[in-house]
């Protein structure tokens, strides 16, 4: 295996995460648009949330069906290239029917699709570096996997998001799907080797955990964002500014860390039992560590458009580019980080590396809410950013610490749960809070954003807050 490999295979193994990132970088600056275009400024956080909750909710169970289906796939060209194939052409027919959608709901169940389609090929994808990369070289391809997922923003934010500021969204869309086209393309020439028979009986009974367990998250879920509605039409009447923004704000960050705490409470249980998570109990404040830290991050980013609209007073499209901008200074932050804190970490501790994120993503996005200009807006994505690369690396790592070593995939395989959930919770129950001031308090219209990332912005103090509940085994060099 180790003489079969070139230098070419770095790319090649890895070239579809570049076309998989833009794609999903080039949505977050056209969807929002969509759905603001199809129901209005005064419905779209809720209808921007729903979408959301559903095809993240869809794209976890799929993910983990075709990386479990390729697994055992015995065609010709391989185990995971045909995937791949598949659900990058449906990927970017569903595409092109999104940029031609005459109503939200049609919008809808594209964007449902297209998840479905990606995620064929995705979870295909995941599978290629542990087939065909011996373990000791597998760093050095993780690495190249994590500048493929990072250049993207730095692409979008010079071709995709310009042309979707000037006007030109079909442009914008072309543009990324001919990126994703050839990425599949150069994915085409990895060399795999045909399994002659499946790898033994295929077993149901993870991928049925993960249903329940993502039934389970969706109740808790739908329930408190019906709460939270419900709260709101109590207030329906009040006209005080301040008393509809510390009930509101008070009212979701409730709804939020029950969400992360029910929800990471029951799926642990489902997916390994009480007993152990009893046994375990450090296991289960990291996922809430976790969940609660990209609520925040993932959520910045998927109502970017929507508060610079607000913040900056900018209309429609024109906040594309500033919105994709201020992304790329974020990632250029992530990956600089990303990489000496894993360093950090080996000396300092993993637990106290992700403390440190958490107040400092907390920090970056207050100076986000007050920030008066887009300079100062850089400086608190740049700390966004820093910390971001910084958590990604150290959160990891006291997980894989924390976890018994003999069942490592099935403990560390809940973390998926959480990466999804967090835009699920993030943008549900957030959405209609923004869409609360924009129909009640007309007048103070963008007031709504800036308390929801001011509840996102809490979300991270109180991730660095649960890690006081979690004994980490570390011991300093």
């Amino acid at each position: 295996m180790r003489n079969r490999l070139r230098w070419y295979d770095y790319i090649t193994i890895n070239i579809y995460w570049l076309g998989l990132t833009t794609i999903s970088q080039t949505n977050s600056l056209v969807i929002p648009l969509l759905v603001q275009r199809f129901v209005g400024s005064e419905q779209q956080g809720t209808a921007f949330g729903r979408l959301r909750l559903y095809t993240l909710m869809v794209a976890l169970l799929v993910q983990a069906l075709m990386g479990m289906l390729s697994d055992r796939s015995t065609l010709h060209w391989g185990r995971r290239r045909p995937f791949i194939l598949v659900g990058t052409l449906l990927n970017m027919a569903c595409l092109i029917a999104i940029g031609a959608s005459p109503s939200y709901w049609f919008l809808f169940g594209l964007v449902v699709l297209s998840q479905i389609a990606s995620n064929i090929a995705h979870g295909a994808e995941q599978g290629l570096i542990p087939d065909l990369v011996p373990p000791d070289r597998r760093g050095g391809f993780s690495g190249v996997k994590s500048i493929m997922e990072l250049l993207p923003v730095i692409i979008v934010a010079f071709t995709v998001a310009k042309l979707v500021a000037a006007g030109q969204m079909w442009a914008g869309i072309l543009v990324a799907i001919s990126i994703l086209f050839l990425s599949m393309g150069i994915t085409m020439f990895v060399h795999e080797k045909p399994l002659r028979a499946p790898p033994g009986q295929l077993e149901w009974a993870p991928l049925g955990r993960l249903v329940a367990m993502t039934l389970v998250f969706l109740v808790v879920i739908l329930g408190l964002g019906e709460a939270v509605r419900g709260i709101g039409k109590l207030l329906s009447s009040t006209s005080s500014v301040s008393t509809l923004l510390i009930v509101m704000g008070s009212t979701g960050l409730l709804a939020m860390a029950t969400a992360v705490v029910v929800g990471v409470w029951a799926s642990v249980r489902i997916s390994i039992g009480g007993h152990e998570a009893r046994k375990y109990p450090s296991f289960t404040w990291w996922v809430i560590n976790r969940l609660a830290f990209l609520i925040g991050s993932t959520n910045l980013a998927g109502f970017a458009v929507y508060f610079l609209q607000a913040r900056l007073g900018l209309e429609g499209e024109a906040a594309a580019g500033p919105a994709s901008q201020l992304m790329m200074v974020v990632g250029i932050l992530i990956l600089v980080c990303a990489l000496p804190s894993g360093w950090l970490a080996d000396r300092l501790g993993r637990r106290r590396l992700v403390g440190i994120s958490g107040l400092t993503a907390g920090l970056g996005t207050l100076v986000l809410i007050l920030a008066p200009d887009m300079g100062m807006m850089y400086v608190g994505g740049g700390l966004i950013g820093a910390a971001t690369g910084m958590f990604y690396t150290t959160n990891w790592a006291l997980g894989t610490d924390l976890v018994p070593k003999e069942e490592a995939g099935r403990y560390l395989g809940i973390s998926n749960l959480a990466g999804a959930g967090a835009g699920a919770v993030g943008s549900y129950i957030g959405g209609p809070i923004a869409d609360y001031f924009t129909i009640h308090v007309p007048q103070a219209s963008g007031l709504g954003y800036l308390l929801i990332f001011g509840i996102y912005a809490t979300l991270f103090f109180l991730s660095s807050a649960t890690l006081l509940q979690v004994r980490e085994g570390w011991k300093s060099p």
